[in-house]
């Protein structure tokens, strides 16, 4: 009995001496290290109203870091002509083709078209991570002004309209004038990633860095979406009073 007792204290103090260690390790650090995001070199990515400045920005900007890119409009052919003018692979095809043949999918439309193109694919989005990348905002003499949104946001909305995908938000706070200047090398800025499945959002986290410059972070639940997608608004303001294509940095991550 006596052995068994001190067999097992070995075996605790062997274990505790391992989480320390392991916790001390974590501590030493470089205090940048974030957890590891899964590879994403080889997923598809399709980008819907790729036809659009965002999302030709967008597919152009993950072109270039190498990821399968298809780019989905209205017309296959318009499609088609701005990928042949990116080359890189990228391919051009109807928004329901895309929605069909990529692995993720993101949402570049503008927002009075965002509803009935989402209700049109929910079933080519179904099982499909999709990050919806759209800001509700009006416009008039004051400037850019966030808009109400009936279920909160637009990416609430999406989750609302495609109940079978794995719906995330991001990319709402890019330059799109930054995105399509290849002259353009780093883009210095955070992109702000919200949804429910820690699966999808790591993904859309991961496909956030694949652009030199900027980091994918974490910024909630898809509740959240709605301030962040308002956010756009006063960066549009910044960018006209000083001249810029501003951006977003978290500190301290």
């Amino acid at each position: 009995m006596a052995n068994s007792s001190r067999d097992l204290i070995r075996t605790v103090r062997s274990s505790i001496r391992a989480r320390t260690a392991f916790w001390q390790t974590d501590v030493m650090t470089d205090e940048t290290e974030r957890p590891s995001l899964p590879n994403v070199d080889d997923l598809v990515v399709g980008v819907l109203g790729g036809t659009g400045e965002q999302g030709r920005g967008l597919a152009l900007r993950l072109a270039v870091a190498g990821q399968p890119v298809i780019l989905g409009s209205r017309s296959a052919e318009r499609a088609q002509a701005i990928a042949d003018e990116m080359g890189r692979g990228v391919r051009g095809v109807t928004n329901a083709e895309c929605a069909a043949q990529a692995d993720v999918v993101i949402v570049a439309v503008p927002w009075d078209g965002h509803a009935q193109l989402l209700q049109e694919l929910a079933e080519e989005l179904a099982d499909t991570i999709v990050i919806d990348c759209v800001n509700p905002l009006g416009f008039d003499k004051q400037g850019a002004f966030a808009l109400s949104v009936e279920h909160g946001s637009a990416a609430q909305q999406a989750a609302a309209l495609l109940p079978k995908s794995r719906v995330t938000a991001a990319f709402h706070h890019i330059s799109a004038v930054l995105l399509l200047d290849e002259a353009v090398t780093s883009i210095d800025t955070d992109v702000l990633v919200l949804g429910d499945d820690r699966e999808a959002t790591d993904i859309c986290q991961a496909l956030a860095g694949r652009i030199p410059g900027i980091r994918g972070i974490y910024a909630g639940r898809l509740r959240n979406a709605h301030q962040v997608e308002a956010m756009t608004a006063n960066l549009i303001s910044v960018n006209r009073r000083y001249k810029v294509h501003a951006g977003i940095r978290v500190t301290d991550v």
